[in-house]
């Protein structure tokens, strides 16, 4: 229903996004988009690339009077560093990049070619994406955050998350203190040591990675379906969060640890008040239960791997001449993990809103909203 493709290199022009099947009547504020690619350049341990880029989208089309007409949105971020015909060839490929594989596979002796478009910076055009996805959200009261869990060997204290429905108040608080933190870490005394694990690893030439949990509230119950395996909401969460660069791992709930326990405590038990309707006393599934919502707030994690670009680089070999090197280095950053929760939160929030528009209709944001009002009126009176 809802789709987008990006295109652009690293240091090329710019990055571009297409997306198609937006419904129609929906405001679109440039100024919320600008402010979530703002969110994706911040965090403690990013490099210089940061300090040079000022991230602003212009929409090229699928706007009239800055609401959306039904047509393809075509969203532009122009690139400050845009060098690309100038910079040098690469042929030493670097340990857990797309390097040697893209080198391999494109039959491109020059990495250069491959790691331009290989690039984090692609995330630009996504965040932006989602940025959209999130406006339409708003429409249903459905809102996201993310906050990390952990950098490297350091984990933040969030017990509880898992075995209790988080309450809206618990959600803007979490939120409120991510957005305060350098790290978006909502513990203080775990993200000072956060900060001396990056900077110790800054010091080695090393990276760090960690995890960043997202958390998204306010969606009603059968987003998703169990019919099609391709169909399941948490299988198309896995994937886009899977595709950011660097993610290793994605977890639902409470994840691994359901592994590792016994049935009466994984589940979460079904509950019925009147006024409230069903309900859960406890939140493991992270809100996704058969491929589906199940009314509690999804919970979901990402683990990023440490960063592949070294300032000491790992052994490597030189693609043409065969010889043992050491790998190339670019600049990049020693830790991402606060913009790689901000990435998730646009990868989660786009599918999301994928299968809000194939639940309630997208052709137009009005046909929306009386089917959601429709099918909440259904689900009162069930």
């Amino acid at each position: 229903m809802l789709r987008y493709m990006t295109a652009g290199e690293s240091h090329g022009e710019g990055l571009v996004a297409i997306i198609d099947g937006f419904p129609s009547g929906v405001a679109i504020d440039t100024v919320k988009i600008n402010r979530e690619l703002k969110r994706r350049m911040l965090g403690y341990g990013r490099g210089g690339r940061m300090k040079i880029e000022d991230d602003a989208v212009n929409i090229m089309s699928g706007l009239r009077k800055k609401r959306t007409i039904g047509g393809p949105l075509a969203l532009v971020i122009k690139n400050r560093d845009s060098k690309i015909d100038f910079l040098p060839s690469i042929t030493k490929a670097r340990p857990g990049h797309a390097d040697l594989a893209g080198a391999l596979k494109f039959n491109d002796p020059d990495i250069r070619n491959v790691l331009e478009r290989a690039s984090a910076r692609e995330t630009a055009a996504r965040v932006a994406v989602g940025a959209c996805a999130r406006i339409l959200l708003a429409e249903f009261d459905v809102d996201i955050l993310s906050h990390v869990v952990s950098i490297g060997t350091v984990m933040a204290d969030t017990s509880g998350r898992g075995k209790a429905c988080l309450a809206p108040t618990e959600f803007y608080k979490i939120r409120t203190l991510a957005e305060r933190s350098d790290l978006r870490c909502v513990d203080p005394k775990k993200e000072a040591l956060m900060k001396k694990e990056i900077d110790k690893a800054a010091r080695d030439g090393d990276t760090l990675g960690g995890i960043a949990e997202v958390i998204v509230r306010g969606l009603k119950p059968g987003l998703g379906t169990y019919v099609q395996w391709d169909r399941r909401l948490d299988g198309r969460l896995a994937r886009a969060c899977m595709a950011i660069p660097a993610v290793k791992g994605v977890e639902i709930g409470a994840g691994f640890k359901l592994a590792g326990i016994r049935g009466s405590e994984a589940h979460d038990d079904i509950r019925y008040e009147k006024k409230k309707g069903f309900y859960h006393g406890s939140n493991n599934a992270g809100g996704l239960e058969g491929g589906m919502t199940n009314g509690e707030n999804i919970i979901l994690r990402v683990a990023m791997k440490p960063i592949a670009t070294l300032a000491k680089p790992l052994q490597s070999v030189d693609i043409v001449t065969k010889k043992t090197v050491r790998a190339q280095v670019e600049r990049s950053d020693t830790c991402a993990v606060p913009a790689c929760g901000v990435i998730a939160e646009a990868a989660v929030s786009f599918e999301i809103a994928d299968a809000m528009v194939e639940k309630f209709g997208g052709d137009s944001l009005t046909e929306m909203l009386r089917n959601y009002q429709g099918y909440v009126n259904q689900m009162r009176d069930f």
